[in-house]
């Protein structure tokens, strides 16, 4: 009995994934795809699926009265414990639905929160997650405890929020209060961080949610990054040294993955995480070349990007999983959309040559040529150019020597010596083939054209 007990206590919970597709939504083969992956990532077994197109949103219940019959039928009909909708609904929405389906009912941001708050490891993105709980539960607590004592545990009432469900309004408020003042003192000491390390250029991945990140950041560096073929496997941001060909050593550190319509909350909580990204000499924008939505996936990163206020720093885009691409085809239509992006494979290590001279490449354009003149005994200044530039030649004149050196953009700001005078600064861009480059990787990317997307299909 005791083993049949633990048993059924073990059980996945079941869930019927809903989706609302309104006239503005990119169309899909499979519109439910990303919503399965996201409710597999939180542990659940999907068992129905309901689709319904709309030119808008039904007040009451966002999906039709007939579609809601339908719904509550297909839930009693496979014993479901969840409704999840791949939209966002009011408070009044979710209370109708589960008061029709007799089910917990969540959407799209509810289940992102609650893989977020099982998977959170470190203490800024615990921090993180529960900030962003608390923020979007405070309009709906009211409802949770309406409807606390009918409904069964589990997906949607895991982590902070769970603790939060019987405090009123004015504990909730103290505590985002409180967690604010916390996070803005992680994101301080993140900063501090971050400059510290400015001695070294600095390289970060980003990208869609199981875009291959980690994995990628595993066979550049050797490092133990935990990779798995789920979304949002990691997120919690790590840095290791890589030794880059024909450069050196640069930090690369890979982020949180990114995912379409990632809840406001989350992109602000999770500034500190993101730290690495935003003071980042280099972007890896790292894109899953065997996805059928490769194109709404990069176009969805650029535009977090942009919330993030990060859009116009320097990046590269890699084309990842080109080995899982069967139809060559399909690859030509990518990078002619994108003919600077470079295809490779972080799982067999092709393409990862010419990945490396790319990002040395992307480096050096950071790169300026300058004349510095200052007396002969200013070992410090001396000893700063060659740590962190290339000293191409000197010329002394009595006590003075002029140095001329190529060194980054970002350590020429650093040096306010009263004894030195740059005397020739390069301050023009990189050439007319990178500064093409960088516009097309920078670019806040369109949806694909139709014709595009008829290629690729």
């Amino acid at each position: 009995m005791g083993q049949k007990l633990h048993e059924t206590r073990q059980a996945k919970e079941t869930a019927v994934l809903v989706a609302v597709l309104l006239p503005d939504r990119e169309l899909a083969d499979d519109p439910l795809d990303e919503l399965a992956g996201l409710a597999v990532s939180a542990g659940l077994d999907v068992v129905g699926q309901v689709v319904q197109r709309l030119d808008q949103p039904s007040a009451g219940t966002y999906l039709g009265s007939g579609k809601v019959e339908l719904l509550t039928q297909l839930v009693h009909d496979t014993d479901a414990d969840v409704v999840i909708f791949d939209n966002d609904l009011s408070p009044g929405q979710a209370r109708n639905l589960e008061k029709a389906t007799e089910v917990k009912v969540l959407d799209r941001t509810e289940l992102i929160l609650d893989i977020f708050a099982h998977n959170a490891q470190t203490y800024e993105a615990r921090l993180a997650v529960e900030l962003a709980q608390l923020e979007y539960s405070l309009p709906r607590l009211k409802r949770m405890w309406t409807h606390l004592s009918r409904l069964k545990m589990g997906v949607g009432m895991r982590g902070p929020g769970e603790k939060q469900l019987e405090v009123d309004r004015r504990l909730v408020e103290k505590r985002i209060h409180d967690l604010r003042l916390d996070l803005k003192r992680v994101e301080q000491r993140k900063e501090r961080q971050v400059a510290a390390r400015s001695d070294h250029m600095a390289v970060s991945l980003v990208g869609y949610t199981n875009a291959g990140k980690s994995t990628l950041m595993n066979t550049l560096t050797g490092a133990d990054v935990y990779a798995a073929d789920k979304l949002f496997a990691t997120l919690d941001t790590r840095t290791r040294r890589w030794q880059l060909p024909n450069w050196g050593p640069v930090l690369l550190s890979d982020t949180v993955g990114f995912i379409r319509d990632l809840p406001h909350h989350l992109v602000a909580s999770f500034k500190a995480t993101l730290e690495e990204a935003r003071q980042a000499d280099l972007l890896l924008h790292v894109a899953d070349a065997s996805n059928e939505a490769v194109f709404e996936q990069i176009a969805a990163v650029y535009r977090v990007l942009a919330e993030l206020g990060i859009e116009e720093k320097s990046a590269r885009l890699i084309l990842n999983k080109a080995d899982l691409v069967h139809e060559d085809r399909r690859l030509d239509v990518i990078c002619n959309r994108y003919p600077h992006a470079i295809p490779v494979s972080a799982r067999t290590g092709w393409g990862l040559d010419a990945f490396a001279l790319a990002v040395s490449d992307s480096l050096s354009a950071s790169f300026r040529d300058v004349d510095i003149e200052m007396n002969v005994d200013n070992g410090r200044l001396m000893a700063f150019l060659a740590a962190h530039g290339e000293i191409q030649s000197r010329h002394y004149e009595g006590q003075r020597v002029t140095v001329h050196c190529r060194m980054p953009q970002k350590h020429l700001g650093r040096i306010h010596d009263p004894d030195a005078k740059i005397i020739n600064h390069d301050t023009r861009n990189c050439s007319a083939t990178q500064a093409a480059d960088k516009h097309i990787d920078t670019l806040p990317l369109a949806p694909p054209s139709a014709d595009a997307v008829e290629d690729v299909a």
